[in-house]
């Protein structure tokens, strides 16, 4: 791994995007194992997620190499990087071990599926074993902070993945195109590096089981001018209050993958039944929502299934649901991305018909910028129990993992909300440097500042590069951090005030405040109010009443 940690450290050093690209093809093209290839452009994409806590990282690593809490600490305090922080502690093994190892990519790859694969009840101790593996394979502090960034994904040399799949065609001379659409096919980034090494991109077929990345909408503001829509015919479907998932229905057998490409389907087993009577092979992406009687309720209605690894008969019949399918990806071993949206809602419709639980979702058209349709369309929606409108370019293709003009969202925000910032977080990819995340508050009944959501968006490059040197100058001590809050949260003097957007309140046992901002946005910074103008915890549940009344829940 070391000389995957200095391939790393030189493609964070490089801001453009030419050189990451040259830098990591040069270090793809010196690996000889076809392993080692697959295992690095896994990691460098990010496609390699590890179910380890920072806690148990830590521990490990305390474990190892003997630093204090102090130490640790001031090195996060330094870096704003687990990684980077631990990396620097690195020391001699508090207890040597008889043999040592050089790990390569492929080998940590393979201690990754044994981490993954632990259960039963030494599990923990099992993962925590496999990590002071790693661990103790470091020889320097450079490749300890890569391996350990690594393990918690936060990679942070500002690689997409789109980056990385060009620095594949690069070092093996292939098509950039036919990489892509080889990697949209597989959903495995190290299988079609090696395809490509071996010249065989031709040979990649459609990987039933391996989720593909959802295409995106971009947000745009309700109002009289649509001018995104400026020419082309498009389709308005509502936009549904649900769970985004993706279907894989192939020879009987059917896999729902989450937004985060997280396999659920256990979570949702009458949408699991319901696809099995699907006669072809199929990826679709759809909406999972709670209807009764063909209205959608409320997202709240929901959070009873999530995250559920077994769901019993009570709750099948308390939340139902329906899988409202809006596109398909393949058809048998025919990927069908590329096609316009008319012609994949076409092949859609060939193979899926209304049943329970399941449904194609209903469309319409309008032509373009017809902002008074367009309006009109939207009350309907939201008359629906909807929370607005996707419109999409009828001759679209489907872009796995990106978000563009093709596909639009329209909403129309709930409130917004004058908060106090108390915590922030250093933020990912080209905010790695930046503190970008962060945490709000309103005013309690007794004036105490409590938690209400998280923000990362809003604000502008600017303001933000603005807020760092000020929020670093008046952090608080670590013992001022909020109870539970992540190692990274740095609790901050709550100065400023921002105000937040957002579409849905919903009870939440996560916040103090005992409510959370569903979809947050910062719409604007409140230089011209001071903390104790914020707004009330009052003023919070009087916004969730009056939604409950619209919703008839009241």
């Amino acid at each position: 791994m070391r000389r995957f940690a200095a391939a790393a450290h030189a493609i964070a050093a490089h801001s453009g995007k030419l050189e990451k690209i040259a830098l990591l093809a040069d270090y793809l093209k010196s690996l000889d194992d076809d392993r080692d290839v697959a295992a690095a452009v896994r990691f460098f994409s990010g496609r390699r997620p590890l179910s380890v806590g920072g806690r148990m990282l830590v521990e490990v690593a305390h474990r190892i190499w003997g630093f204090s809490d102090v130490e640790l600490t001031r090195a996060y305090r330094a870096t704003g990087d687990l990684g980077a922080a631990l990396g620097s502690l690195l020391r001699p093994p508090t207890k040597e071990m008889l043999f040592s190892e050089e790990l390569m990519p492929a080998a940590v790859d393979a201690i990754f599926d044994e981490i993954a694969a632990a259960s039963g009840k030494q599990a923990n101790e099992r993962r925590a074993a496999l990590l002071e593996r790693i661990l103790r394979a470091c020889a320097d502090s450079l490749t300890a902070t890569y391996a350990i960034k690594i393990v918690t994904g936060d990679l942070r040399v500002g690689l997409r993945e789109g980056f990385v799949l060009d620095a594949v065609a690069r070092a093996f001379d292939a098509d950039p195109s036919a990489v892509r659409r080889a990697a949209m096919a597989a959903g495995d980034v190290g299988a079609v590096a090696l395809a490509a090494k071996r010249r065989a991109l031709h040979d990649v077929r459609i990987a039933y089981g391996t989720p593909i990345g959802f295409m995106l909408a971009t947000p745009v503001a309700y109002g009289h001018a649509y001018k995104e829509l400026a020419s082309g015919r498009w389709h308005v479907e509502d936009k549904y209050d649900g769970i985004r998932a993706q279907a894989h229905c192939r020879r009987g057998d059917v896999r729902l993958f989450s937004r985060r490409l997280n396999d659920v389907s256990s979570s949702y087993p009458e949408v699991v039944r319901a696809l099995r009577a699907i006669a072809a092979d199929a990826i679709l992406d759809g909406e999972i929502v709670a209807m009764r009687n063909g209205r959608v309720l409320p997202f709240r209605m929901l959070q009873a299934r999530l995250q559920r690894k077994s769901v019993d008969d009570g709750l099948l019949r308390e939340v139902p649901l329906t899988y409202m399918v809006f596109d398909i990806l393949s058809l048998g071993d025919e990927l069908l991305i590329d096609e316009p949206l008319v012609v994949r809602r076409q092949r859609l419709e060939s193979v899926l018909a209304k049943g329970e639980n399941v449904a194609p979702a209903p469309f319409g058209a309008v032509e373009a910028a017809d902002a008074a349709a367009i309006n009109a369309e939207f009350d309907a929606a939201r008359r629906r129990g909807n929370e607005g409108l996707v419109l999409k370019r009828a001759d679209s293709p489907y872009l796995p993992g990106r978000r563009g003009k093709w596909w639009l969202k329209l909403k129309r925000e709930l409130s917004t909300l004058d908060t106090v910032v108390i915590a922030v977080e250093w933020g990912h990819g080209k905010r790695a440097n930046v503190l970008s995340d962060y945490t709000f508050a309103v005013r309690g009944d007794g004036g105490t500042l409590q938690a209400i959501g998280k923000a990362y968006s809003g604000l502008t490059d600017a303001e933000i590069a603005g807020l760092t040197p000020w929020f670093l100058a008046h952090r608080l001590p670590d013992e001022a951090r909020r109870p539970n809050a992540r190692f990274s949260e740095m609790p901050v003097e709550p100065k400023i005030v921002i105000e937040v957007a957002f579409d849905v309140i919903q009870t939440s046992r996560l916040h103090e405040s005992g409510f959370a901002l569903r979809f947050p946005r910062i719409v604007r910074l409140r230089g011209d109010k001071p903390p104790e103008a914020a707004d009330t915890l009052q003023t919070v549940r009087e916004i969730y009443a009056e939604m409950l009344a619209r919703e008839g829940l009241s």
